[in-house]
């Protein structure tokens, strides 16, 4: 009797490989086993450790909604007290500097005193200084009447805080407690001008109003701790100070803007607070509730229900804790990592030993995160990432926008250096010292809400209000020309940290060039690979102007387009006019020197250049561009804008 003889199939490595990921692959220990494990458990024990657990679940629940709350009631107080004292500082601002360009004893000044008066009864007098010596004073008169108060205290004030007034002149804005002058709720804001400082004496009848409403108890101090605005008007009246309060200090020493914490006062009771840090005169508004106040009805439940079913409850809490542990803190986890990824960070560290649906879950997740990661490295991050949420459209648009161009100095010189210097290394050495640069003049786009449109070699092109825009064409404008300044002052700081003649990193100069106008924005490519670019004369002009900053002896430039956006905001010089290529009319040129307003750095095309070594031009002998002729000088003197 024969027997038919069956042989096994010989399998392949790569079967063998994708079975060995099937059985890596396979499921253990279902969440669905555990919940059942779980609720089992809850039911065997007993009606009464299903009550304790809701009474436990309900207590975390409260909690959650009274810490809402109170860093709610916060958020509203300090958006109202920031924008009473910024509206009581812009207010006055305008007004001081109309009555002293009018003159103070005018006609016009006097009638704009009483338009102003009228119109914000609650500020009680404006004093101010200017840098040439002059002082003057106006009082509300109706202010003072209305309270019965003596208006000659107004005088005193100022005499009184000379000092505090020419510490606003040196550029600090304080906020004191005037209360204990005047009795009455008073607030006294010094602040710089340009011409000088003022200080403006109001009521803050408004603030009053709003941190004592409610359960939640609100109070706005200053950067000394002196309290401003209390629901306990005693405290204000008398001029108290919490500087030594335990929470006080917590929120000086904190480098967050806004935070809440469980505290314990000097008399041993505990309290939710929240506090905001506001971005005028150092000023704080702390929010708090007793702790006590916010569970005293399902304490008392509780401790009840603790009673019938402690034992019973101490079990289920420890299993409960348990099994949520494995659950919610990896969802936690992939859920904080999905944020991340959807906020541009594709980089992400998750850690799951677990063999269940989350542990395959945040496997595959790790796995994804570190393809994005590569992804991002070759693409602009930022456009990416809004492209993904649907805040870029396909198509392309008509955009206002401000366009970049810069270039390092010598480039391909310092590129032959390194290789006559380290031969087949030399690759390796350039691309670490580009990517230093790069690293650095990246950031400085990012800061000022720009996007990096692409790498040239050496060469960087970035634009503003095309992606994303801060506001309006001025704004994006003057982001531009304010993130070359950051190039500047990054690159200066990177050569002087360079040793002297290291043949692997050398110092670098750069050129800029900026433009503004309207060009065509929109994600072109093919099928297979896009990017989102901006094309247009617009961009042309850019890249021309860059060029010539090496023959103009000036490391940037922009065109009178782009000043017209930001010319009372940057110090400039005016560079002979150049005919551009492919336009009629000659271009306006005009070299940035520094921003207005700031006390460092040069003041003159001159000073600029002795700064970073750039020699001065003989324009009557500059050829900007010898073998295309784009460009030719025009004639006239250099003029300061």
């Amino acid at each position: 009797m024969s027997k038919d003889l069956v042989i096994a199939p010989q399998l392949s490595d790569e079967e063998k490989a994708k079975r060995k990921r099937r059985a890596a692959d396979r499921i253990k220990f279902s969440i669905g086993a555990k919940l059942i494990t779980i609720i089992s458990i809850i039911v065997v024990l007993s009606l009464g450790s299903i009550t304790a657990l809701v009474s436990w679940l309900f207590y975390s629940d409260l909690r959650i909604a009274a810490e809402e709350n109170n860093f709610e009631a916060n958020r509203r107080s300090a958006q109202e007290a920031e924008s009473v004292l910024a509206n009581v500082r812009s207010h006055s601002r305008i007004f001081v500097q109309n009555i002293t360009a009018a003159g103070q004893d005018s006609p016009l000044a006097q009638e704009a005193a009483v338009s102003f008066f009228e119109e914000n009864t609650h500020i009680a007098d404006i004093f101010f200084t200017t840098f040439a010596g002059a002082d003057g004073t106006i009082i509300n008169e109706r202010f003072f009447e209305t309270r019965e108060i003596d208006s000659s205290l107004a005088d005193i004030y100022r005499d009184n805080h000379r000092a505090t007034l020419s510490r606003a002149a040196a550029g600090e804005t304080l906020l004191l407690n005037a209360a204990p002058h005047f009795d009455i709720s008073a607030l006294a804001l010094f602040f710089p001008w340009k011409n000088g400082a003022a200080a403006v004496v109001f009521s803050p009848g408004a603030l009053n109003d709003t941190f004592g409403f409610g359960v939640n108890q609100s109070y706005l101090l200053n950067d000394q701790g002196d309290v401003l605005v209390h629901p306990d008007y005693e405290l204000v009246r008398s001029g108290a100070n919490m500087a030594e309060n335990t929470f006080t200090q917590h929120v000086q020493e904190s480098t967050s803007r806004n935070s809440q914490t469980v505290y314990t006062d000097e008399s041993g009771v505990r309290h939710f607070a929240a506090f905001t840090k506001l971005n005028i005169a150092g000023t704080v508004v702390i929010t708090s509730i007793e702790y006590n106040k916010v569970f005293e009805g399902i304490i008392a439940t509780t401790r009840r229900n603790l009673y019938l079913t402690g034992g019973i409850l101490s079990i289920s809490i420890i299993l409960i804790w348990y099994f949520a542990k494995s659950i919610s803190i990896p969802l936690k986890a992939l859920a904080a990592a999905a944020r991340k990824i959807e906020g541009g960070v594709f980089q992400v560290d998750l850690h799951h030993k677990g063999s269940d649906e989350i542990g395959l879950l945040t496997t595959s997740f790790q796995k994804m995160s570190g393809a994005l990661h590569i992804f991002g490295r070759f693409t602009n991050r930022d456009i990416a990432v809004r492209a993904m949420r649907g805040e870029i459209k396909p198509g392309g648009l008509p955009k206002h926008a401000t366009i970049f161009f810069s270039d390092i100095r010598g480039f391909t010189e310092k590129s032959e250096n390194f290789t006559k210097v380290f031969g087949e290394a030399a690759s390796d050495r350039i691309v670490f010292w580009l990517n230093a640069y790069l690293t650095r003049m990246v950031e400085c786009v990012e800061k000022t809400n720009g996007a990096v449109d692409k790498f040239i070699g050496d060469a960087v092109m970035a634009h503003w209000g095309t992606a994303y825009t801060s506001g309006s064409p001025q704004q994006d404008a003057f982001n531009g020309v304010l993130s070359a300044l950051m190039m500047r002052k990054a690159l200066h700081t990177m050569n002087k940290e360079r040793r002297k003649g290291d043949p692997g990193d050398p110092p670098i100069r750069i050129g800029c060039g900026i433009n503004t106008g309207i060009v065509t924005a929109g994600q072109i490519g093919s099928e297979l690979r896009m990017e989102y670019t901006v094309i247009g004369d617009p961009v042309n002009l850019a890249s021309r102007v860059e060029a010539l900053t090496k023959p103009l002896g000036a490391d940037i430039l922009i065109t009178e387009d782009t000043w017209n956006m930001v010319k009372d905001k940057f110090i400039v010089e005016e560079m002979p006019s150049v005919t551009v290529k492919g336009k009629i009319k000659p271009v306006r040129i005009f070299a940035v020197v520094n921003a207005k307003g700031t006390y460092k750095g040069p003041r003159t095309l001159a000073d600029l250049r002795k700064l970073l070594g750039i020699e001065a031009p003989d324009l009557a002998k500059v050829d900007v561009d010898a073998d295309e002729k784009k460009y030719k000088i025009g004639e006239g003197q250099q003029k300061q804008g």
